[in-house]
């Protein structure tokens, strides 16, 4: 295959963070993730940077437009010819349609949208499971990774806690925003034959592999 570039999302808590990592490494592509993006660029001081920095300084959200010129800027770059993972990007169908412009102006595309699918109760179960130690941050999970001694860290005895991001009353925000601006991409990659469903309810390495599946089929497609 000439190039894989690869769209990977989901809703808060789906794995799409753990999964994109596992691609990286084994497609030995970059991991595109805007925030760390974001991060980078200010750091560096470039063009896109300074001006996504004026954005943040003054408590804005950084435009699509910026964003989108940041995301080309990145998959230009010598590590990207043989394709990317952009990780939660787009988000919504504007940035989704300015994504593509921008590639049609490489002469690139996207390859797949790939959907680590999991529902609403799995999702607040998954989030509002966590715990954390107040000193210095040890993690748990209440059905996953259960401390030994509930509501007390095994590694320094301190108290655990549930962070207020965490709550469910949050976690359903933050689905009830996905379902409205991000959801929507499922239909828009789905007409242009793009799209591929992945079950995010199995183990992680079981969706890893059935996301390596879809990879495989995607360059017999692109052979026959």
């Amino acid at each position: 295959m000439s190039e894989l570039n690869l769209i990977l999302f989901g809703p808060p808590g789906a794995g799409k963070g753990t999964q994109a990592e596992r691609l990286q490494a084994e497609l030995r592509v970059p991991l595109v993730s805007t925030g760390e993006m974001l991060r980078s660029a200010v750091k560096e001081g470039t063009e896109l940077g300074l001006q996504a920095q004026r954005y943040m300084d003054g408590g804005e959200l950084v435009p699509d437009k910026l964003i989108v010129a940041m995301v080309s800027a990145r998959v230009e770059q010598d590590d990207a010819r043989d394709g990317f993972v952009l990780d939660g990007f787009p988000r919504t169908i504007g940035q989704a349609k300015a994504l593509e412009r921008q590639l049609g102006g490489l002469s690139r595309r996207v390859t797949a949208a790939i959907l680590v699918n999991v529902s609403d109760e799995e999702v607040v179960r998954r989030i509002s499971g966590r715990r954390v130690c107040v000193k210095s941050e040890h993690n748990y999970h209440v059905d996953f990774d259960p401390p030994k001694q509930e509501g007390v860290c095994d590694q320094d005895g301190s108290r655990l806690v549930q962070r207020d991001d965490d709550k469910p009353e949050v976690v359903r925000k933050r689905l009830a925003v996905y379902h409205e601006l991000t959801e929507p991409l499922i239909a828009h990659y789905d007409k242009q034959g793009l799209m591929r469903w992945i079950d995010g309810t199995h183990r992680p390495a079981e969706v890893h592999d059935h996301i390596r599946a879809v990879i495989a089929t995607l360059r017999l497609e692109e052979a026959v």
